[in-house]
Parts: structure tokens; sequence; C-alpha cells
């Protein structure tokens, strides 16, 4: 294996898309090399162009773009001029691709076996039964458990880890010299993603191939990199060798994104924002392009375009040499008022959810799939309680059986003193006020046709807010300006906004009603890190102005650290632990919750960190494990923890575990 071999290179690329005589220039003008064995690894906010690369080397562009300049060669080869016929043998042969969401690049109506029969069959010349003994191959290289009985199920039936594996045996079925990994994890839970990049690790030191990695996740940059090559409004404007971009990262774009990250460190002190938003790319540009969102942009940066520093490897394009860029930390202070004397305002007492399982003509009902299965948690007014665990522990049902969307099957919500569970439809209809949620996904949250007036509106008329429209129109406009939207908003569709400016708008929506409490499910995990960092602090400077409570239902740990002032672990419709944030975090007491924190990615590549590789899958909610739930994937289980549930242990300050294993 030769290590010093370039078997993919990219020279001064340009794709564009759209009309010719203004064309988007969705990349323009990157080269790189990726060597054998070696990771490189893409990163940058959504819309500079990172996957426009991957499909510009596949020659997967849609109708409406093409390569207008530069080359893509693969071990000597020019891509770009290949007829189409070589080039369908190279997609899945020498070059493999993982796409971001398994679910949607998996046939639902074909087996998995099928499926990555299909590709064994394009690629190798086997008799039948080889055929299957090949996939099965592949299924086991990719560590998927009992492999020829999973050959038969449909992807449904599989987990996302699952999904995802089958996705990379699909990719490796044509044993390729280069693999392409578009945001192969950003869907999976922390632990389920460990397991993808360790296994992807595994496979590149076992084949020598090389990968492309492309993330916004600098976790996982500095977990999986050898090369970071940093994207900006279609331009490379960073490459460094991993250690010595976390080091010290160069352009100021580059540190901006490290100063955005949340951590427990700036829970006082707020995160830096990139102002503004990535320039259009249907120009020409005759300055810097990250000049209008940059705090050191000078007269020469708006009128020039600033040359690549350094070698092509490890350079950087800035017109200030590197001693020269020092970026100031702009956050701003923001208070955290002492717990001890906040009052409760959310009092939650054994809730359960249990969604009855129904078969037969006649729909008798012949278990229950126990989504939540008696779970205790309190909120103090003005105060963050978090939520993690892994998907399908019933974190958003949680949520929406708090607000009363979901019917509880049994406990009480005490809100402020008043049992929601008992109100009529016409009271909790008007307690809605007190309690808003804010979604994953703010554009499939809000009606497409409805202008931003009027999706803010729709609240606060149903609860009879505003005298008239004039007067919601003016308490509409001190919400905008409190999120940092302009009242040009008003009068556009949620189309013309980016994830960011959406996510602003879902927020003014739920703040219209004035309410006292905000579920937030989700709401920054489909953000870039700079946006994350702009929704962050605007929650937490109405948290401090409002005296507003949250319910954070995440999986994003360095988040809990930043926002939380409490965090419940939740596992299998229950909460495994439970106390303040820096006591969890700090001193996680529950294998389940050690495990949960290691296979968090650090943005730091020399850690030095051990991961706990959980085993397996989370069990079925409708058929939970004897004893302990968590027994079955616990190293350090014993003939106890299969026994019986544990009791709660009470260990210091309001924090306590579920555990046989854990002391007092």
């Amino acid at each position: 294996m030769n290590a010093s071999e370039k078997l993919l290179r990219i020279i001064d690329l340009q794709t564009q898309l759209g009309d010719l005589d203004n064309p988007v220039r969705a990349v323009d003008g990157v080269s790189f090399d990726i060597h054998r064995g070696e990771t490189f690894v893409l990163v940058g906010e959504s819309g500079c162009g990172k996957s426009m690369i991957a499909m510009s080397i596949m020659r997967l562009l849609p109708l409406s773009a093409r390569i207008a300049a530069g080359d893509v060669v693969l071990q000597g080869e020019s891509l770009p001029g290949l007829p189409e016929a070589q080039m369908r043998n190279i997609r899945g042969g020498r070059i493999g691709m993982i796409f971001q969401e398994p679910m949607t690049s998996l046939n639902p109506v074909l087996t998995v076996g099928e499926q990555v029969l299909e590709a064994v069959r394009l690629h190798d010349k086997l008799a039948p039964t080889a055929e299957k003994a090949r996939v099965v191959e592949l299924f086991e290289a990719v560590g998927i458990p009992d492999a020829p009985r999973r050959l038969n199920e449909y992807p449904h039936q599989l987990s996302g880890g699952l999904k995802q594996r089958v996705m990379i045996a699909m990719a490796l079925a044509g044993r390729p010299d280069v693999l392409i990994a578009d945001e192969p994890t950003t869907a999976l839970d922390v632990t389920i993603q460990a397991q993808v990049l360790q296994l992807l690790k595994k496979l590149q030191s076992e084949t020598g191939m090389a990968i492309l990695l492309i993330t916004h996740d600098l976790g996982v940059v500095a977990e999986m990199a050898d090369t970071v090559g940093v994207m900006y409004a279609g331009q490379m404007v960073e490459s460094a060798p991993v250690a010595d971009f976390f080091k010290q990262p160069r352009h100021p774009y580059s540190q901006k994104l490290f100063r955005s990250l949340p951590s427990a460190g700036k829970r006082l002190f707020g995160l830096d924002v990139i102002p503004g938003i990535v320039p259009a790319l249907n120009q020409v540009f005759d300055s810097c392009r990250f000049a209008d969102r940059c705090e050191m942009a000078k007269e020469q940066c708006q009128r020039e375009v600033p040359e690549w520093r350094g070698k092509p490897s490890h350079g950087y394009r800035c017109h200030f040499a590197e001693d020269q860029i020092v970026i100031a930390s702009k956050a701003a202070v923001v208070a955290d008022e002492d717990v001890e004397h906040a009052r409760k305002l959310l009092d939650v007492q054994n809730l359960k959810v249990h969604f009855p399982i129904q078969k037969g003509v006649f729909r008798r009902t012949v278990g229950h799939v126990k989504a939540v299965d008696g779970l205790n948690l309190q909120i103090q007014r003005g105060r963050t309680l978090a939520l993690v665990g892994e998907s399908g522990c019933g974190k958003t049902t949680v949520g929406k059986a708090i607000l009363q969307l979901i019917k509880p099957s049994d406990g009480s919500v005490d809100f402020s003193g008043t049992k929601l569970e008992s109100l009529s439809a016409a009271k909790l209809r008007e307690m809605r006020k007190d309690f808003q949620i804010i979604f994953q996904d703010p554009a499939s949250s809000m009606n497409p046709r409805m202008l931003v007036e009027d999706i803010i509106a729709e609240g606060m008329q149903a609860q009879g807010i505003g005298a008239s429209r004039e007067a919601r129109r003016a308490l509409i406009l001190d919400l905008l300006a409190r999120v940092g939207l302009a009242e040009s908003a008003l009068d556009r569709y949620p189309h013309e906004f980016s994830g960011g400016q959406r996510q602003r708008i879902a927020i003014a929506r739920a703040l219209a009603v004035d309410p006292k409490l905000i579920v937030c499910d989700e709401p920054t995990s489909a953000l870039d890190v700079s946006v994350q960092a702009q929704v962050l602090n605007l929650l937490k400077e109405l948290q401090a102005e409002l005296k507003l409570s949250y319910l954070f239902i995440t999986h994003n740990i360095s988040v809990v650290a930043y926002l939380a002032h409490e965090v419940a672990v939740m596992y299998l419709g229950r909460i495994v632990e439970k106390g303040p944030v820096d006591q969890v975090l700090n001193n996680p007491l529950h294998p389940y919750t050690q495990a949960l924190l290691s296979a968090v990615p650090q943005p730091d590549p020399e850690t030095g960190l051990e991961k706990i590789q959980l085993q397996g899958d989370m069990p079925s909610p409708s058929n939970p494990p004897r004893g302990c739930h968590f027994n079955p994937r616990c190293p350090k289980a014993t003939e106890q923890c299969r026994d019986g549930y544990p009791s709660i242990k009470n260990i210091d300050h309001n924090h306590w575990v579920s555990c046989w294993l854990a002391s007092n």
C-alpha cells in the first residue's frame, strides 16, 4: 500500500448552476488532493458548496448544473470527459458514496439484502450462491449482527444505525478506492455515530481506501480527519493537517467557527456569532467573500480578492498575515440567577404514555408500546431542564404529553398549580398561551402559503391577544426586533428565509402568546454551528429577560452544557439519571450516561478520551427487558441487574440515579 499515492485530485473545479449568463457559482475554483489511506474532511456552512463538490466528483449533478471548468482526476484518469457508460462503472466501483439520510436513500419496498445484492451484481460476476455469500460478507464487515437473517428485512425494520451500515455495505460492494461520506452521521444519535465513525476508520485501515468526509461537526472533524478543508461561499478558504488546524486555525472564518461552539465554559459569556449570511453566489466576486461578515475587514478586503497564502495543502486565503489575525470575543455576558430561589413551575409525576398494539379484523389489543413508562420531572421558573437520550427513548413523546398534545395513559402534569390532564378541552385551550413548543424543523412546522405576519398572529388571534390587526402587528414588530429580524420579514414567506431565520420566526411565534414554558424539541439539530450559536444566545437572552422555562430536548451534549441548568438522561421510557448539569456531566453515575458522554466527539484531536462502545440497539418499548432496561447493553451488568428494576438513589444535592451499581 503506497500511502503517498494521490488517489483523487480536484484541480481548480468550477461547478455552476442555472442561467449561463448569470450562473450560481456553487463551486468556484477549488483544488485539493486525497492520498491513499487519508481522510480529507470538508467543513463549512450549509450552501458553501461541500456537497456540490461530492456530486461533481460522482457526476450526479442536477439537470441545471454543469462542471464549467477544472478537472477531477482519479488515479490519473480525468472523470468529467468520460462517457456515461464508463462513469457508471466508476460510481459504486472505484468511488463509493454514503448519503446523509439512509432512509431516503434505501428503497422501502425492497429488502436490504436485495438492494446490496444489486450493487454486488453491478461489480462482480458471481454465481447466485456466491452473490448471497458476498452480501453476507459485506454485512458482517460493517458489523450488522445476525447477517443472514437481516438480508430479508426491509429498511423500516432496521434502526438508524443499521440502515447507515447497510448504506456503507452498499458503498463497499465495488471495493472502492475512494469513499465519499456526505454528512453520514448527522441524523444519528451520538452512540450510533460513534459506532459508524469507528467502523469507517476500521474499514479504512483494512482496505487503504481514501475517504472524503463532509460534515459541519468539528468534533467529528477532530476524530476522523487527517487533513481539513474549510469551505466558504463556494471557495476553499483554509486547508491544514488536522492537528495544526485545531491548534491554530488561520482564517478569520475558521476562528469564528471555533468561537461559536457551545460549552460549559461559555455559560456566563454567551457564544460568538457570525453576523449576516453567506453572500449570494450568482455574482463575480471582486472582494473577499467573507468581508461583510468579518470584524477585521479593511478597505483592501472590500476591493481586492485575497490570494492563497502558504502551501496548497497547508494555507489560507486572506489579506492578513497569520500573526495579524486576532479575533476578539464579542459575546454578550448573560445573567444566570441562582436556582435556589426559583419557584417550581412544572411538576410531572408518574407520567405514562402507552400506545396500544392492535391486530386482526376486530383490532384487538394484544400489547402496548410503553413510550413513556413512569416518568417524574420538575422545572422551575426561569430554568432549563435538558432531556437527553437516544432516538426512540421517548423524549419527544414526553414533551407532547406534558403539553397534552398526546393524552397521557397515567400520571399527573401539574402546571403552576393546575392539573392539566383534568382540564376540559375549552379550559385547556385557554391555558395553551402559557406553554408553547418549538419544533425541530421550522420549515415543516409553518404553512408555506402564509406570510410571516399571519404565521405569528395565528396564535394571538386564537387566544384573543390584540384588539385589532394593527395592535397585533405592533406586537409582532416588537417580537421580530426581539428575535433579531427586520420589519420587512412580515410580508415574506417561510421559504425566503435561511434555516436560522426560520427558527427565529418559530421562536417569535412561540413568544407571541406570552408563555411561561417552552418545549424546545431539537431546535438546533438541523442548524450550522454559526446559526446554532445565534439561536442559543437568543434563547438564553429571552430566558433572562422574560423568566422563561425551557424543556430542552436534544442529543447534543455541548448544547446541554451551555444552556441547561439541570439534565435528565432518558432510556427506554424512563429517566435513569437526573441532576444539576455540572454534576451529571462531570460525574456521570449511570453506565448509560457514561457511554453517552464518552461517545460525544470532542473538538480536539488530542483529547485521548476512551470511548465506551455500546453494543446492539435499544430494545423495543413494546417488550422491555426484564430487570434494568439497560442491562442487555451494559458492560457492567450483574445478575442483580437482570432480576429487578433498580430503585432511585439520591447521591448529592438533587443528583439521583436509578442503578444497582451506584453507591450513595
